[in-house]
C-alpha cells in the first residue's frame, strides 16, 4: 500500500482537495471560465459546473452553448468513470492546428451527474490557455483527472505518477 502525503492545510480563501467528497459532488460555479487554442477563444461561459472529488483538483465542464462547436470533432476511443458513466472526446481543430483528444464529455451521465449531459471538459495541458476568473490555471500532474490546479486550492494532488495508490 502507497501511503499519500499529508493533507497542506488550506490558507484565507483556499480549499483543500482532501475535504472534497467521494462519491463526487457537483455546483455550478459561477466564476468566469475560458479556454483558448490556436489564437481563437473555443469557450466562454459563466454557467460551468465544477466537480470536486477527494484528492483531484476542480474539473470544470462548460455548457455545449458556450463552446464553439465548429472547432471540435469527434476523438476515437472513450473511457469509463465508475460514478459518471461512459465519457466520449473531441479534438480541437483550429487555424492549423489541432489537439487531439482535448476535452471530454458524458452524453447519458449517471445519476445524480445528470446536469453534466453534453458539457465538455478540457484538459488544461492540450489547450493554449485556461481561466477561472483571471487566473491562468495550471494543468493536474499526470493529466489522467484533468483537474484545473488554481491558487484557491491546495492538495496534495492525485494523478502524478506515484500517486496511483492514494
Amino acid at each position: 500500500m502507497v501511503n499519500r502525503p499529508m493533507r497542506l492545510p488550506p490558507g484565507p480563501g483556499q480549499e483543500s482537495v482532501w475535504d472534497y467528497p467521494r462519491p463526487p459532488r457537483l455546483e455550478l460555479c459561477g466564476l468566469p471560465i475560458l479556454v483558448r487554442f490556436a489564437g481563437e477563444t473555443i469557450a466562454e461561459t459563466s454557467r460551468a459546473y465544477r466537480l470536486l472529488e477527494t484528492s483531484h483538483p476542480p474539473v470544470y465542464y462548460l455548457p455545449p452553448q458556450d463552446i464553439r462547436q465548429d472547432l471540435l470533432e469527434p476523438a476515437a476511443g472513450s473511457s469509463f468513470c465508475e460514478f459518471k458513466g461512459k465519457a466520449s472526446y473531441v479534438t480541437i481543430v483550429a487555424n492549423g492546428r489541432r489537439s487531439e483528444r482535448a476535452g471530454w464529455l458524458y452524453e447519458r451521465p449517471a445519476a445524480p451527474y445528470g446536469a453534466l449531459a453534453g458539457h465538455i471538459a478540457f484538459y488544461a495541458s492540450r489547450v493554449d490557455e485556461a481561466r477561472v476568473g483571471d487566473e491562468i490555471v495550471q494543468p493536474q500532474p499526470g493529466d489522467f483527472y484533468g483537474g484545473w490546479v488554481t491558487s484557491g486550492i491546495v492538495g496534495p494532488f492525485k494523478g502524478a505518477p506515484g500517486t496511483m495508490g492514494w
